[in-house]
């Protein structure tokens, strides 16, 4: 039979947790670097993709900052914040969209579709705001009278 090899393990050995004692594993975690998480909330505010942002040289990766979200509740609300922010700015751009003159009518279908697909994402990223207005308003009273067969008193 062939025996397995033995580990080597750098630095001080801790002693062995009870069975009560569970290790959650992995690494320690890391604070949230300060001028990263306020770089991500500009980003986002602008209207900008969180996925654009974490392809840039020396960024983290989408996930990390999904991480960052989980473990600290004010950062998660920010970054909330800078969403709804980043919504307006896409609404406001495709403001712009609309009121710049087209060269040709390839550009017109372009913008067309541009725009299009924006107020879409709007609509269904924030329908309060963005979206359809679906439902019935009802203003003013309504007099009920109620008819039972008693004669009154």
């Amino acid at each position: 039979m062939s025996e397995e090899p033995k580990r080597r393990t750098a630095g001080k050995r801790s002693a062995p947790k009870s069975k009560t004692e569970k290790s959650k594993g992995g690494r320690p975690p890391q604070e949230i670097p300060a001028d990263k998480a306020a770089e991500v909330i500009g980003w986002v505010a602008s209207g900008k993709t969180l996925r654009s942002w974490c392809r840039l040289p020396g960024n983290p990766d989408q996930s990390t900052v999904f991480r960052w979200k989980e473990k600290d509740p004010v950062f998660a609300q920010n970054f909330a914040r800078a969403r709804e922010e980043g919504h307006d700015a896409i609404a406001d751009e495709t403001m712009e969209l609309v009121d710049t003159i087209p060269k040709d009518s390839v550009e017109v279908a372009w913008r067309k579709n541009q725009v299009w697909l924006r107020l879409q994402l709007l609509a269904k990223w924030n329908p309060k705001k963005y979206g359809d207005r679906v439902g019935v308003d009802h203003q003013g009273g309504i007099n009920v009278t109620v008819v039972t067969g008693v004669p009154e008193e």
